[in-house]
């Protein structure tokens, strides 16, 4: 087993946390005593239910999932290859660290609204949002990870004549493995946040547009249900295939 992989026990820990979480939920829902304000964590569940069997939570869990894969598969991929060009490029580096600042800091409810008032309210704005918020944070990781690439396994790649394609499988990618893995967790965690922000504002369908009705209507159980199920979703995403890949991101590096 490697030496990183969860084990039975890191499971038990997991799960046992997770249920002190709804334990300190439904403590706090109790002291409270008014469960309009804070519901329990059973009643959240039968609105859960009831939106479940309506087919609704599906429809827009389907609508939130499309909209976040589009967004993170677009900015890992234009991340990632800006990333590495300013890494291995300081010239190309020196002109463009200020515009790389810039989208870095520009705060995510401008580009959300510009991005409406720009190209309409529709899909193509909403995903160009999520884009341009999330891909500054992509190539700053990126680029620290083509800035530690071993000179040494280089001067080995041009003197065993290695192919550009049999260098950038063998040599560049195990090295930046770790560093697109760390950017996809963090790509992950935020992504969804923009997402359902872009359909509060603007979209009428998701997961965000589900939690703006219930807003506007004062069902808070509404609004948490809909906001546990994809945090949910994108739990078993990261134990599934994110927390999977990063073990073998570093298994090189254990030889």
């Amino acid at each position: 087993m490697e030496p990183s992989a969860r084990t039975p026990a890191d499971r038990l820990i997991f799960l046992l946390s997770l249920t002190g979480f709804v334990a300190f939920w439904w403590a706090l829902s109790l002291l409270r005593g008014e469960p309009r304000i804070l519901p329990a964590p059973p009643e959240v569940a039968a609105v859960l239910w009831e939106e479940a069997r309506s087919g609704r939570l599906w429809h827009h869990m389907t609508a939130t999932l499309v909209r976040v894969a589009l967004a993170f598969g677009l900015s890992m991929a234009l991340g990632t290859v800006l990333g590495v060009a300013l890494g291995r490029l300081p010239r190309l580096n020196r002109w463009l660290d200020p515009w790389v600042l810039i989208f870095l800091n520009l705060p995510a409810l401008v580009v959300i609204v510009l991005c409406y008032l720009w190209i309409g309210l529709n899909e193509v704005a909403a995903i160009a949002a999520v884009t341009i918020n999330k891909t500054a944070m992509v190539l700053v990781t990126m680029r620290e990870g083509a800035r530690t690439l071993s000179p040494e396994l280089n001067d080995m790649a041009r003197v065993f004549r290695l192919s550009r394609l049999i260098w950038a499988r063998h040599v560049l990618l195990p090295q930046l493995a770790p560093f697109l893995v760390a950017s996809a967790r963090a790509g992950l965690a935020i992504i969804w946040k923009i997402v359902l922000v872009v359909e509060f504002l603007g979209r009428s369908s998701g997961i965000g547009f589900q939690i703006h009705l219930k807003f506007q209507l004062f069902e808070i159980a509404g609004v948490l249900a809909y906001a546990l199920a994809f945090v949910a979703v994108m739990l078993v995403i990261d134990l599934a295939l994110i927390q999977p890949a990063e073990r073998r991101a570093a298994r090189w590096r254990r030889g």
